[in-house]
């Protein structure tokens, strides 16, 4: 029996705030679930949104175990938490350096800041210098790129590149599938979205052009070709 709950992980936790904490640069919530008070450490960001409103809150937990006990982290999201995990299994980023990265970026800048190898964007995360920067572009670059192409447009629509009134999500990802069966790569093609997006590309007469309207996904895609397409020359 003792073995069994010694593997026990929380995974989730819903009650009510009994308060604030913070330890040095560590801030949290003390969390009541079931008459249990559960310590749990959040990004400031989201600490300030407990502030106000509503006073039970959900978190996403992931949980550190180690011999002197165990540490929960908390996240709204479930997507956040995960991408926490993703960003501790990079050798060299511990909790408090993933939790620093995600405070600076919201879960779609991170993925686009690593996919692209933004390194000034991510060293603009508390304790990240250009070598561990370096490190999570060249070790999670593909598996991101992966991630945000299963979610269509993530990247793009969540930080607010593309947005409900340029293209719709169902349209954008007709847009990336279409791309991809020309052989483009996802890299190239969120670049070629982003720069249609921002009225980068250029037209037939070397001049920046509009923005396609939000229901012509061909217009989308013969701008997203011929941006790609100068790109290449």
């Amino acid at each position: 029996m003792d073995d069994i709950k010694s593997n026990l992980m929380i995974c989730w936790l819903q009650g009510q705030k009994v308060e604030a904490w913070q330890q040095g640069t560590r801030q949290g919530v003390v969390l009541a679930c079931a008459g249990v008070g559960y310590e749990v450490q959040i990004a400031p960001r989201h600490l300030s949104e407990m502030e106000h409103g509503q006073n039970t809150f959900i978190l996403w937990i992931h949980q550190v175990q180690r011999d002197d006990g165990s540490s929960l982290f908390g996240f709204p999201e479930r997507r956040e938490r995960d991408m926490f995990r993703t960003l501790i299994g990079v050798s060299g980023v511990g909790p408090q350096m993933a939790l620093a990265l995600l405070e600076e970026c919201q879960t779609g800048e991170l993925v686009e800041a690593i996919v692209q190898g933004d390194l000034r964007k991510l060293c603009q995360a508390q304790g990240v210098g250009k070598r561990t920067a370096e490190r999570l572009a060249v070790e999670l670059r593909t598996k991101l790129a992966e991630f945000s192409s299963r979610d269509p447009g993530m990247s793009l629509v969540d930080n607010g590149v593309i947005d409900s009134h340029q293209l719709k999500d169902s349209s954008l990802h007709e847009l990336q599938i279409t791309l991809a069966g020309l052989g483009y790569e996802d890299l190239e093609i969120r670049r070629a979205i982003r720069a249609v997006a921002s009225g980068a590309a250029i037209g037939a007469r070397d001049m920046p052009e509009s923005v396609p309207s939000i229901d012509d996904t061909d217009a989308w895609l013969r701008a997203s070709l011929r941006w790609l397409s100068q790109e290449a020359a």
